[in-house]
């Protein structure tokens, strides 16, 4: 008989994803959906902070039986505040996966240590795996 999992109640969850740093866009998740994002690496230093845009990265992550499921985009944090998914330039490439895979760390350390929960690439991911081990 496979053993049932069981999910914290999702506002100690939201507190715990929330302390990991400042990534968890509380405005844009839900009950047994979360979103992630990080603005790694700026464009134009040089132009008001008000019309700066970024290199970075977003993370979805579902519920699903087992545990969680999550999929990530690379992309541009447009000056309008919207993502666009977009190929990063290989001068910024390095901040901007470095900073997801630390974050990746910490997210699959909290789940799986805290709460025994696994986490797992969507199955439609085309570059399912991370730098760090899955």
């Amino acid at each position: 008989m496979p053993t049932q999992v069981i999910f914290p109640p999702h506002g100690r969850l939201m507190t715990k994803l929330t302390a990991l740093g400042p990534y968890l866009r509380q405005q844009h998740s839900s009950e047994g959906h979360f979103f992630f994002d990080c603005l790694a690496s700026c464009i134009n230093a040089k132009k008001a902070p008000e019309e700066r845009e970024f290199w970075g990265w977003w993370l979805e992550m579902v519920e699903t039986e087992a545990g969680y499921q999550y999929r990530y985009y690379f992309g541009r944090y447009d000056i309008n505040g919207d993502w666009l998914e977009d190929k990063v330039p290989a001068k910024h490439l390095e901040p901007v996966q470095q900073t997801l895979d630390d974050f990746y760390q910490k997210l699959i350390t909290l789940l799986e240590q805290e709460y025994s929960l696994s986490l797992s690439p969507a199955s439609d991911l085309s570059s399912p795996t991370l730098s760090v081990s899955a």
